[in-house]
């Protein structure tokens, strides 16, 4: 797929990282915010899109999905636990829609992050990560892309997912290209990946394509990737990745491509925790600029630091997700408490830190391959 091979992320380039104001996140002072929903988490949001990447309105609101969870015990909990929720964005005021699917809909015993494209027949294509089995007793952590195409109406001012319809598995790794994501036990940062598909639709040629964090081979471990798959008549094919973190990370998550003045952007997130060695950059959002959507790619900025937390809040916000607008929405994640890694912070201490909701949203400024981030003024005006 990729004209010259798979953009190689490399050591070299996180040598060349320099933590500035141009590629440094605002210091977020918690809360920052009212919690969009009072007693659950939420997390890795995401614009319901029309065809032409836009964000979706219904009943004269945006249409936005997120994972959520109760929020008990430790936030990293969360992730055994998580649904996806359908929200509706008005100003900056955002109403529960509930769950998308209803209970047992999935073929996973959870649902974990993706992305929805309206359709012209008034369904939504709903792409995300069924993890584990149905039923299960206790977690695993296979995982797989399943798209579901429920309808969406709007009734008297409220806007409804329809419950019925097929949940049907569209890809998997091919244990070739990518490792199969099927470990029965793990946890965060410590399982492969095939997941976060991000839907795309390519200006150049109209041709659909998803994108997915996923995991090659690298000595005795793996490292993250950036996979590609086109659509076609019976579905998917999944081609050779676009991007390869060459012993630098081993996991890149939520992959996404922005068209900015003829030039297509490759944005990912990862944490500072999955970097070799750990900590040797920051969490924050990263990403690539091509020419093409074949590339070839060089990494914004020099090194791929595009938005890094700040040292002092090395763990603030999470998942950046860049809209077309290039305004960047993510969310709150942990405070610093003095742990090293809150991921293995005690419940209590865990919890007391963890934001559990949306973030204040950044912008963007491309030019080239130089980028620069800025806090966000709110408007009066919906996002999108």
């Amino acid at each position: 797929m990729n004209d010259a091979g798979p953009a190689h992320w490399t050591r070299r380039h996180i040598e060349l990282l320099t933590e500035n104001d141009a590629t440094t996140a605002p210091v977020i002072a918690f809360p920052a915010q009212p919690r969009v929903l009072p007693h659950d988490d939420v997390w890795d949001l995401w614009p319901i899109q029309e065809e032409d990447g836009s964000t979706a309105i219904a009943g004269g609101r945006e249409l936005w999905m997120a994972l959520s969870a109760p929020a008990l015990g430790h936030p990293e909990e969360r992730h055994d636990r998580a649904r996806i929720r359908l929200l509706a964005k008005d100003g900056d005021g955002w109403t529960d829609l509930g769950h998308a699917f209803a209970d047992g809909a999935s073929p996973g015993s959870r649902e974990w992050s993706g992305s929805a494209v309206r359709r012209p027949d008034g369904t939504v294509s709903v792409f995300y990560t069924a993890t584990g089995r149905r039923g299960e007793a206790r977690p695993t952590f296979t995982q797989r892309v399943v798209e579901a195409r429920p309808r969406l109406d709007v009734e008297g001012g409220r806007v409804v997912l329809e419950r019925g319809g097929e949940h049907r598995e569209v890809l998997r790794s091919d244990g070739l290209a990518y490792l199969p994501a099927d470990e029965i036990d793990g946890g965060p940062g410590r399982i492969r990946a095939f997941r976060d598909p991000g839907w795309f639709r390519d200006p150049a040629d109209g041709r659909e394509h998803l994108l997915v964090a996923a995991s090659v081979a690298w000595r005795d471990r793996f490292m993250g990737a950036v996979a590609i798959a086109g659509a076609h008549s019976g579905g998917w094919s999944l081609q050779p990745p676009l991007l390869v973190a060459d012993g630098v990370n081993q996991e890149i998550e939520r992959p996404h491509i922005v068209v900015h003045d003829s030039s297509y952007y490759l944005f990912f997130s990862t944490q500072r925790h999955g970097f070799h060695p750990r900590g040797s950059a920051p969490t924050g959002l990263y990403g690539f600029a091509a020419p093409r959507l074949t590339g070839p790619y060089t990494p914004l900025n020099g090194s791929g630091l595009v938005i890094g937390n700040p040292s002092e809040e090395p763990d603030q916000a999470y998942a950046w997700l860049v809209l077309p607008d290039l305004r960047v929405v993510s969310f709150l994640n942990y405070r610093s408490t003095g742990e090293e890694n809150p991921l293995r912070a005690g419940s209590s201490s865990a919890r007391a830190g963890f934001g559990g909701t949306i973030a204040p949203v950044l912008e963007l400024t491309l030019d080239g391959t130089r980028t620069r981030v800025a806090a966000h003024t709110p408007a009066t005006q919906p996002m999108g």
